[in-house]
């Protein structure tokens, strides 16, 4: 128990994969516009990684090593494919406002470098923990991100078409600049510059 909690907590502060490890941050700063697109890229990547990470960890003794990362590849796809095929089923317009960004997960350096240096290596319960860390930490900074854009970016906050609540003034005068993708590189680089000065960095 002891393992899986570190394991977990890990992914989310020490080794978020976002702020810390800086990874994945062109899926991250692209769909970052609305709270909407980073439910669904939260989801996507958590179905993702955990069931590939199980996956990984039950066949790590069994794969040849010079044939790893083809296989690992592989099962990352199918379940990308599965993910998109149903976010086009269920929710079309979600699905749409991910764009490519959902195919492109099988590419995405977070899931592919756990499957390598986390899933192949441990077992079935230290895999799922770090799944979870993982996919918690990601979806944490995508949140703040989309929160931070749409909020200046639109002067208000909506979760699948209900309004959460707007800003009198900067709704009818949005600072429209943070839903450019300069606006989205500004806020990670703020954020960076933040918790780099506040002594969040990767050990400590």
């Amino acid at each position: 128990m002891h393992s899986f909690g570190k394991n977990f907590v890990k992914g989310i502060i020490r080794s978020n994969p976002t702020f810390i490890l800086l990874l994945g941050l062109c899926p991250t700063l692209a769909v970052s516009t609305s709270l909407d697109n980073a439910v669904g890229m939260t989801a996507a990547f958590l179905f993702v990684l955990l069931v590939s990470n199980i996956i990984i960890s039950l066949l790590r003794n069994y794969v040849p090593d010079r044939v790893r990362i083809p296989v690992f590849i592989v099962i990352i796809a199918s379940l990308v494919t599965i993910v998109d095929l149903m976010l086009q089923g269920f929710v079309p317009a979600l699905s749409k406002s991910l764009g490519m960004y959902i195919p492109l997960i099988v590419v995405n350096c977070i899931i592919l470098g756990r499957a390598e240096a986390f899933a192949s290596k441990n077992g079935v319960s230290d895999s799922i923990a770090d799944a979870l860390g993982m996919s918690v930490g990601f979806g944490l900074a995508i949140f703040v991100i989309s929160f931070i854009r749409q909020l200046l970016g639109t002067g208000e906050l909506d979760l699948f078409g209900r309004s959460l609540f707007t800003i009198p003034g900067l709704s009818d005068n949005p600072v429209s600049i943070f839903m450019l993708p300069m606006g989205a590189f500004f806020v990670i680089g703020t954020l960076l510059a933040l918790f780099r000065w506040m002594g969040v960095s990767k050990g400590e």
